[in-house]
């Protein structure tokens, strides 16, 4: 995997480094929104990642401490990854998105998820953050 390289100290620039391209995000709201945690599950999201991509975008996750990868209990070829505290503090971002994006583009979004976040977006953060920090410890 290659060395990040910041293309200068503006936080928006250096977050986009991380954050910027669309696989790192689909991977992350996989993770949050569909409880996604394994290299197979990842590979059934709709979008069709490249194997070779989600190899690189997972390697890159783990190399910014966004998430961990851990030997899976039921199979030892296979790994579990979970978000890290600093992975947590991605679910604000990425509910922004899906509410940006329901609102301004022709999507199609859960309507249960799009109705708890309408309803109380704050609410609905601290659940999936808790959901996520739950799911890291086991």
């Amino acid at each position: 995997m290659k060395e990040l390289k910041q293309r200068s100290t503006c936080p928006v620039s250096t977050s986009l480094d991380v954050l910027g391209d669309k696989w790192t995000l689909l991977i992350l709201r996989d993770m949050v929104f569909e409880g996604k945690s394994t290299y197979g599950q990842f590979m059934q999201s709709e979008e069709k990642i490249a194997t070779n991509v989600l190899a690189d975008r997972l390697a890159a996750l783990e190399s910014q401490g966004i998430l961990t990868k851990t030997v899976a209990e039921d199979k030892k070829s296979k790994f579990t990854y979970r978000l890290t505290e600093k992975g947590i503090d991605t679910i604000p971002i990425i509910v922004e998105l899906v509410l940006w994006g329901t609102k301004h583009l022709a999507t199609v979004v859960n309507p249960v998820l799009l109705e708890e976040l309408q309803a109380g977006k704050d609410a609905a953060i601290g659940k999936y953050q808790r959901n996520a920090r739950e799911n890291s410890l086991s």
